[in-house]
């Protein structure tokens, strides 16, 4: 190699390095954890047991049944299927109605469909981010069967009153709480004040199965048997191959559940951190012009923020100075789901129809929290929010 080939590349090393630096300073969205215990966990369950619907699966269901508060746990092979399978369950289907927020993941409605009922929407509270009470009471039908509210962002739902509504109108509550792993409302966890909850082990949640799964919970016999069957092929209980049902195949695997078994465990210290990473996101942002914090909690709310979610009108711009500074963000969600084209195709919905919903949806933008964020990290990106801000406005 001749001396100018050595500097060249010597010079090449030198950038790969600084890359490289520049890539681990970088703050990520979020930065979901598996550690030694959990490989341990899945390798044993990997070795040791049955690979679909082994005895992890079977403690996995029964561990977050307890940690809810509710009878049974069912699990799913993702958040999607608990949400079709519970619908299924109580037997809405065709000519049902299912009222929910155009303002979500669009597997919530999906869900809907895929239960063969129509998806209805009502838009979202004026200063927040969750369904609002009051305009899905008014657009309750004479089809409505279901109202699921979704907990989003880790952010609680108006449940008394979403009760209020269900109690007065023989409407069944669901619960999506995808988002909300151990919230709680005055000491309630979400998933236990529905007719079901639902949730998502999905690897950016608050807690994962390293892959996909879904958990159903419920405290009615009757659902929990039915959602059983459906997940496996509409199996009969106890039976290999006497089928009862039209199922699906929605099983969670033993792998998954083991890991999940362990950070279920981690759930409670985890959400702590998040709180109190919020905490500290809102004492260096408090007061800035330009930006809309999330909402502040009520009394007896226990958020768990899933998202650090903040609003603004010069989202965009925002962003990329973020971006351009280090620090990941993220939109959810940049399109309604009334706006996504098969909503737009099937149900004919057009712009102006949740003007709440449409409007978060040009304001949002996440900012980074996960349980291994470090305070300085937090004051770092805040301080980019604040230049930025000045900037712009």
């Amino acid at each position: 190699m001749t001396g100018q080939e050595i500097v060249q590349s010597s010079a090449s090393r030198l950038i790969e390095i600084a890359s490289a630096v520049q890539t681990r300073k970088r703050i990520p969205l979020a930065l979901p954890i598996i550690d030694n215990e959990m490989k341990t966990a899945a390798l044993s369950a990997l070795e040791n047991e049955k690979l679909v619907m082994g005895e992890s699966v079977l403690k996995f269901e029964e561990e977050f049944a307890k940690y809810c508060g509710t009878k049974h746990a069912v699990s799913t092979g993702s958040g999607t299927g608990a949400l079709q399978i519970a619908l299924e369950g109580l037997g809405i289907g065709l000519r049902d109605e299912v009222i929910t927020t155009p303002f979500s993941f669009i597997a919530t409605a999906n869900s809907v469909v895929h239960s063969g009922a129509k998806p209805t929407f009502a838009d979202v509270e004026d200063h927040g981010f969750n369904l609002s009470p009051q305009k899905t009471r008014e657009s309750v039908s004479s089809k409505t069967r279901v109202i699921m509210p979704v907990h989003l962002y880790g952010h609680l739902s108006r449940m008394d009153e979403f009760r209020e509504i269900a109690q007065e109108t023989g409407i069944t509550l669901i619960e999506d709480a995808c988002q909300a792993h151990g919230a709680e409302i005055d000491g309630k966890k979400v998933g236990s004040m529905g007719e079901a909850g639902c949730f998502s082990f999905y690897p950016a949640k608050n807690m994962t199965v390293a892959g996909d799964g879904g958990m159903i919970v419920t405290s009615n016999d009757e659902l929990a048997e039915i959602a059983r069957s459906l997940r496996d092929c509409g199996r009969e209980k106890n039976s290999k191959y006497s089928m009862g049902r039209i199922g699906y195949t929605s099983r969670l695997n033993s792998v998954n559940a083991a890991i999940g078994r362990v950070q279920l465990r981690r759930l409670e210290e985890w959400n702590q951190s998040r709180r109190r990473i919020a905490m500290l996101y809102r004492r260096e942002l408090e007061g800035l012009e330009g930006i809309t914090l999330p909402p502040e909690e009520k009394s007896g709310e226990k958020p768990v923020y899933h998202l650090f979610v903040i609003r603004t009108e010069i989202r965009d711009r925002l962003r990329n100075d973020l971006d351009k500074n280090g620090v990941e963000t993220g939109i959810h969600y940049p399109v309604p789901i009334h706006l996504q084209t098969p909503y737009r195709q099937v149900y004919g919905f057009k712009e102006g129809a949740y003007p709440c919903s449409e409007r978060l949806s040009k304001q949002v933008l996440s900012l980074p929290i996960y349980p291994d964020l470090q305070d300085g990290q937090v004051v770092q990106v805040c301080e980019v929010v604040r230049r930025s801000l000045k900037a712009h406005n």
